[in-house]
């Protein structure tokens, strides 16, 4: 059997920079922080007070008050960016098979403010007072659940939990659930909302956060030499994805299309990269392999680039072994130096990132970076830079060594 060919045909992103996906990618052109203090909880107490919040978020504009209710703040984003992506794809689902229609999405730690806020009754007022919607409302393979419901899609459904990378392996197995034949469209994607007092806490303790508490909006700072960990971000993001033919006989609207996947793992360290980037190297070339991609034809990077002291170190070794004397040509850039971190949300908005970027033909700058690490020798655009790109990856590496790149390419189909 033949396989189909995957497009995106529906963005939908709620992050730091903007509540829709235009208020976003305007602000990755205009290099504006996300970050602030943090006004989610009294942060008086914490080595690390800043972060990249989503402001001005209304569950309302979104659903009902009811389901607002029975939802944690990271499946409300998550809801909210899958609204918006099956409005921005124009797709009218009383013409499609819905049995075949799948949601995919990812958290890396899900309903963790929930888990704290019931944790806290627990203590104080014993465990009869418990919700007893605490489980649904935590476990992350919750918000596929409520989208299904929400739409009616009953194709495949479940979550995915791989840390930092959880989400790219999300649109990975969608992208591959669709070219297989599994199904038609799948709604795909992350959220996360893990601004809380233990999660602030338990990061600053790994001492992966950075504590530049009175600039915080140059404290996300890739592969600067004073760099000092990455900014938390929350947010979500989530793209449709559909065959071309479907696409085509709907006249719809075509981002890109979704070229390779692939996956490692580094096998090493529970927090710490392989050395020589050794993971990261296998997942950017199974990639490449698996879209039938040269390496000349990628002419954008959106790092994992975290702002960590060894990571973005690790990932610049990475892409120089696969690209080898292209790498200089790649215009490489870090979103997280104004978005922040996301963690399990990260790959999706990030991707969502690389596909503007290959779609628009500019490329968002890397802020912050005023002294590059030399042992960072790539190079990295750090204002807005126009080019005519073919293809784009999207790298993202999480906690106990899962790696995974996405690959988008221009479809030669023209857009409507």
């Amino acid at each position: 059997m033949q396989q189909r060919r995957v497009v995106i045909t529906g963005i939908g992103a709620l992050t730091p920079l903007g509540l829709t996906l235009e208020e976003t990618w305007e602000g990755l052109l205009a290099g504006r922080s996300g970050a602030g203090l943090i006004t989610h909880f009294d942060p008086g107490e914490h080595k690390t007070r800043i972060a990249c919040e989503v402001k001005g978020f209304d569950p309302l504009n979104y659903m009902e008050k009811a389901d607002a209710k029975r939802a944690d703040l990271f499946a409300q984003y998550g809801m909210a960016a899958a609204k918006q992506a099956l409005e921005d794809s124009g797709i009218d689902l009383e013409k499609v098979d819905r049995d075949r229609f799948g949601v995919i999405s990812a958290s890396g730690i899900g309903g963790i403010d929930t888990f704290e806020k019931q944790h806290t009754i627990l203590m104080e007022k014993g465990p009869r007072r418990v919700s007893p919607l605490f489980i649904p409302m935590m476990i992350s393979d919750i918000l596929p659940g409520l989208i299904s419901m929400r739409w009616q899609l009953r194709g495949p459904n479940y979550g995915v939990v791989s840390a930092c990378a959880s989400s790219s392996h999300a649109i990975g197995n969608a992208f591959k659930t669709i070219q297989s034949g599994q199904a038609d469209l799948v709604l795909t994607g992350g959220a996360e909302a893990t601004i809380t007092p233990i999660c602030i806490a338990g990061f600053s303790s790994l001492q992966a956060v950075s504590t530049r508490n009175d600039e915080p909006e140059r404290a996300s700072r890739p592969f600067d030499i004073d760099r000092d960990g990455f900014v938390m971000g929350e947010g979500s993001g989530f793209l449709l994805l559909e065959t071309l033919e479907s696409a085509r006989e709907r006249n719809a609207h075509i981002y890109g299309e979704v070229a390779g996947i692939g996956y490692s793992a580094d096998a090493y360290n529970m927090v710490a990269p392989a050395p020589g980037g050794e993971g990261a190297i296998r997942a950017m070339r199974a990639a490449l392999t698996d879209g039938d991609i040269t390496p000349q034809q990628i002419g954008h990077i959106n790092t994992h680039g975290t702002a960590t002291p060894l990571g973005d170190i690790v990932e610049i070794i990475a892409i120089r072994e696969v690209f080898g004397d292209h790498a200089p040509q790649i215009a490489i850039n870090s979103t997280k130096s104004m978005m922040g971190h996301l963690l399990g949300a990260a790959g999706a908005v990030e991707l969502i990132a690389a596909t503007m970027a290959m779609y628009h033909g500019k490329v968002p700058p890397t802020t912050n970076l005023e002294n590059k690490d030399p042992e960072c020798d790539l190079p990295v655009v750090t204002t807005v830079e126009e080019r005519d790109l073919t293809a784009a990856l999207s790298n993202t590496f999480g906690f106990g060594g899962h790696n995974a790149s996405v690959i988008v390419k221009k479809t030669e189909i023209e857009n409507s």
